[in-house]
């Protein structure tokens, strides 16, 4: 279903430095998972200069793997779940509700994956950004888990929805919602079309370049590159046009080429 077999897959664990066991077990997940997001970072890039975001295996991997840039979450978790796909695993999409932005009721805009190994359910999610998991965490109410120093949860509400939780300094905060319908690749394209180009996605008109981290956080939204640590410190300041492709490059490790570079200063520019 995930086009695993189109994937090279050597090439995939090449780049994300993983050279460990092969088998659909826990462990595995867990290691695969967290190689994934230290390696591979999250960006808008494609959406920031206007072109059309691709989620065939082919497309994802000449750029996320052959390139070695970065993509939002129907990139990422697609190409993770054709890995896993490939390796073994049962996977499933979900769409998920957004629940960061305090009390607003955002559209089902996310995409992750559940992710069948060790006999229980997984939550694994590649690509929620800076705030997303590390590695994977078991879909059950009530479970809590720590990683990097960061601990995340889950609940379950009415109607079986589950809830992804963030402990913070001041208490905990709902990351998103989701319910438990699976959901499919052809599903993802419908999601990603509306957040790579209607004109009130999160994504367009502007840079996000983002990266989870044990112990550190890292995000570039429009122009203020923000740092949050697990201490609950916050380190701000504004990047401008002359610095954003080494910001891109040193902090979040994009690699881009010269008109990709050239176009997202004018991008930056615009929205200053």
């Amino acid at each position: 279903m995930w086009s695993g077999d189109e994937l090279d897959l050597d090439a995939y664990l090449a780049r994300i430095g993983y050279d460990g066991e092969l088998a659909p077990t826990s462990d595995v997940l867990r290691a695969l998972h967290r190689a994934h997001v230290d390696t591979i970072p999250f960006e808008n890039l494609d959406v920031a200069l206007g072109r059309e975001v691709a989620l065939d295996v082919k497309s994802l991997q000449g750029k996320l793997v052959e390139r070695r840039r970065g993509g939002y979450c129907y990139e990422q978790n697609s190409l993770f779940a054709a890995a896993l796909e490939r390796i073994g695993f049962r996977v499933a999409g979900r769409g998920a509700r957004n629940r960061t932005r305090g009390e607003a009721l955002l559209p089902v805009t996310h995409a992750m994956l559940v992710v069948t190994a060790g006999g229980r359910e997984w939550l694994a999610d590649t690509g929620f950004g800076q705030q997303g998991l590390l590695e994977p965490v078991p879909l059950r109410d009530g479970e809590r888990v720590e990683q990097g120093g960061w601990t995340f949860g889950i609940g379950v509400e009415d109607e079986g929805i589950h809830v992804l939780r963030s402990l913070r300094p001041e208490g905990w905060k709902d990351l998103y919602a989701f319910a438990p319908q699976t959901l499919w690749p052809g599903d993802f394209t419908v999601m990603n079309h509306y957040s790579s180009s209607h004109p009130r996605s999160s994504f367009v008109g502007k840079v996000v370049a983002q990266r989870p981290g044990a112990g550190v956080r890292t995000a570039l939204i429009r122009n203020l590159l923000t740092t949050t640590r697990t201490d609950g410190s916050v380190e701000e300041r504004v990047v401008g046009p002359a610095e954003l492709i080494d910001t891109l490059s040193g902090v979040f490790g994009i690699e881009l080429d010269a008109e990709e570079a050239a176009g997202l200063v004018r991008v930056h520019s615009a929205v200053l």
